[in-house]
């Protein structure tokens, strides 16, 4: 017996010095230093305190990535030459195709610039900043070309400009105005003024909205709330209150999340349905993740930049902390939540657990929650989170594109892609906002009885004297 004691450290010494043990989808805590302790478990993902080194190195990882798959040339779509004279336009000129899906002006690459952004300011690391600065002076350099190319062939919506040159819906603006805003303040890339002006002015003046003012839809029903649309909506407009100064701005921001919540949030659950219809307001409801995590990013981007002295400071706040509340007691034993939050027979998603565990951290960073109730969870959904980002850089099992549905079949069944982008502005963000938690200085990260615990520093110290 002694001799398979012996045996039995012997391993578990080996599996300190080379990284976590994994076998069967096993692994064994690497902090845990008592190598023959009978107590501790094994886990479906890393269960350990993250490392910076690790968390920035795969941040690296999806930058790298993304670079690779976001050319920013102009090409001829039917030969796919390249277009090297620009003083007259043709009509079958495009942006070059991204490899995958990635398109360089989609709301889901707004959220990646964001993610690039904070990577950079978290780090100080410039390289995170580059795709950014060459995305924004690609369309600085060719939107007066694209302009006149829609002025001369009219080519309805065939135009690689037209998200920006005839936006239609908040889809095409909201989330790349708030990218462009920060990249402003932050001095990244050209002065894109003229780009922030026509987004901006497209959300707050011509985007339908209910009799209420509420940011809305015309579909799947003649007018519809999404709760998608707090952040393809309310971050540009706080955006816009933070760079103007002007409060309409933060007004309408403010008056959005409290109004889209009263329809849409349920106070039972703690969740927001997918959607709500103004002809059939009692229908069922379906509480998707990722709209979730779209409504707790937007109302976490408002806190950042709305004035604590607005009268709805302490009322989107309240919002956010009941809804984190509601979404954290649902993270599933993985560390990553559900693609119905509700239902833990649908899969695990990345894209929304990835925007949980940045709201989450953001706001025990911000001093709006409790760190010692919501650190771990936030630790725990990035452990998850790691294991979905592949050694080339792709970001794992995310959800593609989803429309507000009325069945839970539609919900269930939407297909997970490595080229579903909205799964990798979210984990840049995430990754990143974990290094601040992790350098945070007000907090003390204890282990103790084979758990970690997130205590403030101004808490008092912790006593385990009656632990045997």
């Amino acid at each position: 017996m002694k001799k398979k004691s012996q045996l039995l450290v012997a391993v578990a010494a080996l599996t300190l010095l080379f990284g976590e043990a994994r076998g069967e989808g096993t692994y064994r805590n690497t902090d845990n230093k008592n190598l023959a302790d009978l107590g501790e478990g094994s886990y479906p993902v890393p269960y350990k305190k993250p490392v910076i080194a690790e968390i920035s190195d795969a941040l690296h990882r999806i930058r790298n990535y993304l670079e690779s798959v976001t050319p920013t040339r102009v090409i001829l779509n039917s030969s796919r030459e390249p277009v090297t004279d620009f003083s007259e336009p043709v009509a079958d000129a495009i942006f070059e195709p991204s490899k995958g899906d990635y398109g360089i002006m989609v709301y889901e690459m707004g959220v990646v610039h964001s993610g690039l952004l904070k990577a950079s300011e978290v780090t100080g690391d410039q390289r995170f900043n580059q795709m950014t600065a060459r995305h924004l002076q690609f369309f600085s350099d060719k939107m007066p070309y694209f302009r006149a190319q829609e002025e001369q062939f009219h080519l309805e919506r065939g135009n690689s400009f037209s998200r920006f040159l005839d936006p239609r819906s908040l889809d095409d603006v909201g989330s790349m105005c708030a990218a462009l805003v920060r990249a402003r303040f932050a001095k990244v890339g050209p002065d894109m003024r003229q780009m922030i002006t026509t987004c901006s002015n497209f959300v707050s003046q011509k985007q339908y909205r209910l009799t209420d003012g509420t940011l809305a839809r015309k579909r799947p029903q003649a007018s519809s709330l999404w709760a998608d649309d707090m952040y393809m909506g309310v971050p540009a407009l706080a955006e816009m209150g933070h760079l103007t100064g002007d409060k309409i701005w933060f007004d309408d921001a403010v008056k959005n999340v409290l109004q889209m919540s009263a329809y849409m949030y349920n106070q039972q659950l703690g969740l927001y349905t997918h959607g709500w219809n103004a002809n059939n307001p009692d229908a069922p409801q379906f509480y998707w993740g990722r709209a979730n995590g779209w409504a707790v990013l937007a109302m976490s981007d408002l806190l950042d930049v709305l004035p604590k002295n607005h009268p709805g400071y302490p009322k989107v706040l309240a919002q956010l902390r009941a809804s984190l509340h509601g979404i954290a007691q649902l993270q599933s034993g993985s560390g990553l939540w559900h693609q119905m939050l509700d239902r833990n027979d649908s899969y695990l998603e990345t894209s929304a657990s990835a925007i949980f565990v940045y709201t989450i951290a953001h706001a025990v960073n911000q001093g709006w929650i409790n760190a010692a109730t919501y650190g771990s969870i936030a630790q725990a959904g990035w452990n998850g989170l790691a294991t979905r980002i592949n050694a080339k850089g792709q970001v794992e099992g995310t959800c593609v594109g989803t429309t507000f549905a009325s069945d839970q079949v539609y919900y269930y069944n939407r297909p997970v892609s490595v080229d579903a982008l909205h799964g990798y502005g979210p984990t840049l963000l995430a990754g990143a906002e974990m290094i601040t938690l992790l350098k945070n200085p007000a907090i003390s990260i204890e282990y103790k009885v084979r758990t970690y615990h997130y205590i403030p520093s101004i808490g008092g110290k912790t006593d385990y004297s009656e632990h045997h």
